[in-house]
């Protein structure tokens, strides 16, 4: 077992590192901080609370994970911040642990990409795979699928669902629940369609694309409510898995409206 832990770097003792850890200078690593083999924290990052990071993952200079989460309604309890595997977290991106009136933890699936100056909140779960562009960032209970990508300063309202697979685009104000595959663009976030690049990309068939763009149509046709006319689609569209997929999220939760095609 090596590690390089520079002597200018703040270990609190009780922290745990794994094998061939890389700690810089200027660091400040917590005494409840565990860290997984072969991840390197580079200058003056500080990695605190009850942190947990997985293998393999890269933390950039000027990050802060693991702070306390700004919640007025958290009551100083210990709560948890879980990082996955492969993880690239660069300059300034800040994560807040769980709220003990809520989740009590955050969690961050495997191998993300944020870039520099992201935030995630108190008690989000970030699927596998998801990337956040320089200085998106995502309100409290958050809920994002694997493979989600949010653009460049985008920003999403706390207790919204973004599925997965899913795309924000830049400076996207999203305060509605986005389906998966979709993409929400606009200031103030409305839908605009499928994630075409994404699901290409992902190796889904053109045939079901297609069959993706009609079920959608016919899911965002405004003579009726949404949610109604999901049951529709799902009987019009029952051999589809990836259909099904979408309206099981459409009917899963009705705490927040869907984002929707913007209006003619």
């Amino acid at each position: 077992m090596s590690r390089e832990l520079h002597p200018l770097a703040c270990i609190e003792f009780g922290a745990q590192l794994g094998e061939d850890v890389v700690i810089g200078p200027f660091c400040h690593i917590g005494a409840h901080v565990v860290l997984g083999d072969y991840t390197e924290i580079m200058s003056h990052a500080v990695v605190i609370g009850s942190t947990r990071i997985g293998k393999n993952s890269r933390i950039y200079p000027g990050a802060i994970l693991g702070g306390d989460p700004q919640n007025k309604k958290h009551k100083g309890h210990r709560t948890t911040l879980e990082i996955g595997e492969n993880c690239i977290i660069r300059e300034g991106v800040t994560m807040h642990c769980g709220s003990d009136t809520s989740l009590g933890r955050t969690l961050i699936g495997n191998d993300c990409m944020f870039l520099a100056y992201a935030h995630v909140a108190h008690d989000c779960i970030v699927g596998n795979h998801v990337t956040f562009s320089n200085n998106a960032m995502i309100g409290g209970h958050v809920k994002v699928g694997d493979y989600a990508v949010i653009g460049g300063g985008g920003a999403v309202h706390q207790f919204v669902r973004i599925g997965h697979h899913a795309f924000v685009g830049g400076l996207a104000a999203l305060t509605c629940d986005l389906i998966p595959y979709g993409t929400a663009i606009g200031v103030h976030a409305w839908f605009g369609g499928l994630n075409l690049i994404g699901m290409k990309r992902f190796g889904i068939p053109r045939s079901e694309i297609q069959t993706m763009r009609c079920a959608v149509s016919m899911l965002f046709d405004r003579r009726r409510p949404i949610r109604e006319r999901a049951l529709e689609v799902l009987e019009v569209y029952s051999e589809s898995d990836i259909v099904a997929d979408v309206i099981a999220f459409v009917c899963d939760n009705r705490r927040r409206p869907l984002c929707t095609p913007k209006s003619r």
